[in-house]
């Protein structure tokens, strides 16, 4: 065959087969942007307050199906009803995020109402703790909600997603994640482990179609931060924290973070050697 005849077959991009790699253009978004909500199935675990909460009526406000679990449900019953009298029902199924066997059986009721589009796990659980006031039962109840939950709930999700090839996984972790903080000994050691779990599952999921990204919110306030005894920088309410995460979402960004003015120097003091970093979180908490 001569040089002038040979012909180089390219394979079409719809020819590619599903564990070919996808070549992002430098500076696209790291996930498809989600910016029409309409008619997206959308599933909150752990969203009775707070941040969850806020999302799920963001959320259906936006036109999702929103299917929201919680272990206590009273608090959104009321909310429930008028999303029902306004023609667009909210589900709600009780999950504890620790009871495996109810994971995969609330999971299998979710895949029986129909194709899910979106996953956001934002359970967790906080209670300050120090070292010199260490409780391993409160260590360990940390571990089981914020990270064993998380798996737990992956593990009942990601084949649905595989098999359809597509869908998004969002998890809520925290900028307690960064680097140790005080009063975090408990709670910041799961959120670190939650960000890794997402870095990861991105990387193993961006060929299959499924979109994955991580939140860190700074302070918010919550029935969990209003434990804190210390005064909280940039707070934020919990609807100000839902509307940047799904302004994160509508951009298509992997790592969600806000607000800005606080996260961007927490993630520059991420870079300090420990020397600095330690003496500067001591001036600024006073512990």
């Amino acid at each position: 065959m001569s040089l002038q005849t040979a012909k180089i077959e390219v394979p079409k991009a719809s020819t590619l087969t599903p564990s070919s790699p996808v070549r992002r253009r430098w500076g696209a978004p790291l996930n498809a942007p989600i910016q029409d909500w309409r008619g997206q199935r959308v599933w909150l675990v752990g969203a009775s307050s707070g941040i969850g909460l806020a999302c799920a009526k963001a959320l259906h406000a936006a036109g999702a199906q929103v299917i929201v679990s919680a272990r206590d449900l009273g608090t959104l019953s009321e909310w429930a009803a008028t999303c029902k009298s306004q023609g667009l029902p909210v589900e709600l199924l009780s999950l504890d995020v620790t009871d495996a066997l109810q994971v995969k059986y609330v999971a299998r009721q979710v895949a029986a109402g129909g194709k899910l589009d979106f996953l956001l796990y934002c359970a967790g659980h906080y209670r300050a703790q120090r070292a010199t006031d260490f409780d391993l039962t409160d260590m360990l109840r940390h571990q089981d909600v914020n990270y064993n939950g998380l798996l737990r709930v992956l593990d009942a999700v990601l084949p649905m997603f595989l098999q359809q090839g597509s869908g998004h996984i969002s998890v809520v972790s925290s900028v307690a994640g960064w680097r140790g903080l005080p009063n975090g000994l408990a709670y910041g050691p799961t959120k670190a482990a939650v960000t890794h779990v997402a870095e990861t599952l991105y990387m193993d999921l961006q060929d299959k179609g499924i979109g994955v990204s991580v939140v860190n919110p700074g302070f918010v306030a919550t029935p969990l931060t209003a434990q804190n005894n210390f005064q909280m920088p940039a707070l934020l309410s919990p609807e100000q924290a839902a509307q940047a995460m799904l302004a994160g979402w509508s951009e298509g960004l992997f790592d969600i973070h806000f607000p800005k003015r606080f996260t961007s120097w927490l993630k520059l003091m991420r870079l300090l050697p420990y020397r600095i970093y330690f003496a500067l979180v001591r001036r600024f908490t006073g512990l």
